[in-house]
């Protein structure tokens, strides 16, 4: 296979040509970042984050694909994958995927001991997630999970020490963070259940769990919930930091774009559902231009 074609099969399995999911990780970890360090965080961390979050995503697509290829056969959208149609093998997926692990790990060497181990942990939870269908009512809790821990690890970056000690970690991350943490698994819950509810008719025909399915005729009322609480703990939160004008008016966007996601996911269309989770990056977005407009002027 000519390497142009087989790059191409790459950048396919790490899902480059799609940037949401990566961008739904990065939002909430560079408000984290921004919080942390009082203001811009210099562009060492900022380059680790950013590269670390694409690497990772990237990474966590290719194992997901290798664990969901017996199952994404019998999906509509997913049937295609480059794994799951054999145009690229099990091997092969998993190496491209270890490598880019691997460069992530790079840059987290690059900054201090807490963030480090912090790190082990996150890469625990992303690669189990992929398998969380098998035995979790509400897998997307998992994936929330996944998602938040870069919101810790940007703390630890900014305000960790040298130290080698578990104990470092809660001196670098302050208790009110994972209120942050908490409000963006709630995010995740809401845009992810929105995800599950494209594939549920296919989903229950091969018998995986997913919050869709389990949470059934209350899955709209589920997602509104979900993305309220997010709402209002991610604005405590900013309320805790003394956060002010600005950033109660990117949380205000935030909310109107909420509002009308909820309206295409309405009638429960594939196609409403599907446009409401790959707009979501833009409700971290205006989170994160809130925030950090604000920190600016102060």
């Amino acid at each position: 296979m000519p390497w142009t074609a087989r790059l191409s099969l790459y950048l396919d399995l790490i899902r480059w040509d799609r940037p949401a999911g990566w961008l739904l990780l990065l939002w909430p970890t560079l408000s984290a970042l921004w919080i942390a360090a009082d203001g811009f965080p210099g562009w060492h961390l900022l380059a680790v984050f950013v590269g670390g979050t694409v690497l990772m995503r990237s990474a966590g697509c290719a194992v997901n694909d290798v664990a969901d290829r017996d199952f994404d056969r019998h999906v509509q959208r997913t049937a295609q994958r480059p794994v799951t149609s054999g145009r690229l093998g099990v091997g092969e997926a998993l190496a491209v995927g270890a490598m880019l692990a691997l460069l992530a790990f790079g840059l987290v060497l690059t900054t201090n001991p807490p963030t480090l181990l912090m790190s082990v942990g996150a890469l625990a939870v992303a690669v189990a997630y992929p398998f969380a269908k098998r035995f979790v009512a509400m897998p997307q809790a998992v994936l929330g999970v996944a998602f938040s821990l870069g919101i810790p690890m940007a703390f630890a970056a900014v305000q960790g020490s040298a130290e080698w000690r578990w104990s470092a970690i809660p001196d670098a991350v302050p208790l009110w963070a994972w209120g942050l943490v908490a409000a963006n698994l709630c995010w995740v819950l809401a845009y992810d259940t929105e995800y599950a509810m494209v594939d549920r008719d296919d989903d229950l025909k091969i018998g995986i769990r997913t919050s869709a399915i389990t949470l059934g005729r209350w899955d709209v009322p589920a997602v509104a919930l979900f993305y309220a609480l997010y709402l209002a703990g991610w604005t405590w939160s900013g309320r805790q930091l003394g956060l002010g004008g600005a950033f109660y008016v990117g949380m205000g966007v935030a909310a109107l774009q909420v509002l009308w996601h909820l309206r295409w996911i309405a009638d429960r269309s594939r196609e409403g559902c599907f446009r409401a989770f790959r707009a979501n990056h833009w409700v971290g977005a205006a989170a994160f231009a809130g925030g950090v407009i604000d920190l600016a002027g102060r």
